[in-house]
């Protein structure tokens, strides 16, 4: 049997991994009480890859507060568990501007403490990063030994979580980078189009950020896929995105076309846009080596927006 928390249940990600384990992979254990807050499941066939039993334990920031260091080890003591999925992050680009130290102890020091647990406890530690570790002036898709060079307090905060995760090297874990993360749970920009695009006739969209969406969904089923399949004894990064490359604008557009919405999207420059934080002009991720090692296939960002839609009910 193996126990598997998930960190950040209640964010995009964290929320995916449940939702794939009440509908498609997992069936609940009826051992547990439903109103726990830490649900249990075990695998009932279906995924080919989920070969074995699976508890997941799902744990919202009241049960582990990662802002809370001082606290987390004691929320360990006398658990087990085989692998941790850590969803936490600080994601308030520009207000993390502002709020550097709060940022820096989710982003950076709490990511160490997880990944002394995991070392100390053989857990293996599944970390979630971003595509704002590079500073975005690439001419061709990042792969993950390319120069990190972040430009916000939010992109250096993240690359110094994945260097003390690298630096405590716990066994047989790894880090995602992913970019342009969205879901039919939280606030994201595909939520904000969505409701914008039904109050304004005209929108300015920034069309020279270039990358690609990355569907929560998706990314959460990757993880589940590769969870029996990570053996390494130095923490390896790795890169995860939909397929495909567009920008901002591109993406706005698509979102109106599907959800027919009747608003006119118009292209502007980052700079008609001014953010404290300066996001990556180029982010696009190099997905070879997960697809490789893993024998991952990655969906179209389009298949991807056409799926969170319909969940949406706004697919038209």
């Amino acid at each position: 049997m193996f126990n598997v928390l998930v960190t950040g249940a209640n964010g995009q990600l964290g929320s995916e991994i449940k939702h794939l384990m009440d509908n498609s992979f997992f069936k609940m254990d009826p051992l547990v009480k439903p109103e726990d807050d830490k649900v249990c499941y075990s695998s009932e066939g279906g995924n080919p890859a989920m070969h074995h039993n699976y508890h997941f334990h799902f744990a919202t920031r009241n049960d582990l507060d990662l802002s809370n260091l001082c606290k987390m080890e004691d929320f360990f003591e006398g658990k087990k568990f085989d692998v941790i999925i850590n969803c936490v992050a600080y994601t308030a680009v520009d207000r993390a501007e502002d709020e550097v130290e709060l940022a820096d102890t989710i982003n950076h020091k709490a990511v160490e403490v997880l990944a002394s647990i995991a070392k100390t406890n053989h857990i293996k530690l599944i970390h979630i990063s971003t595509d704002y570790v590079f500073d975005g002036t690439n001419y061709k898709p990042y792969i993950e030994d390319d120069i990190t060079n972040p430009q916000s307090v939010y992109g250096k905060t993240k690359l110094d979580g994945e260097n003390a995760m690298l630096a405590v090297n716990p066994p047989n874990s790894i880090i995602i980078r992913t970019s342009w993360v969205y879901s039919s749970f939280g606030s994201n920009f595909v939520k904000t189009m969505l409701r914008l695009g039904k109050e304004k006739a005209n929108l300015g969209v920034i069309f020279d950020q270039v990358g690609t969406p990355t569907y929560a969904k998706d990314l959460a089923k990757t993880i589940l896929d590769i969870i029996p399949q990570i053996q390494n004894e130095k923490v390896e990064i790795y890169n995860y995105s939909n397929e495909g490359v567009i920008s901002w604008y591109d993406f706005a557009k698509e979102i109106m076309k599907m959800a027919k919405l009747n608003c006119q999207i118009n292209p502007i420059e980052t700079k008609e846009y001014p953010t404290p934080a300066k996001r990556p002009h180029y982010s696009v991720l190099n997905k070879a080596k997960i697809k490789n090692t893993f024998n991952v296939e990655i969906p179209y960002w389009k298949d991807g927006l056409d799926d969170c839609l319909k969940r949406l009910g706004e697919r038209k």
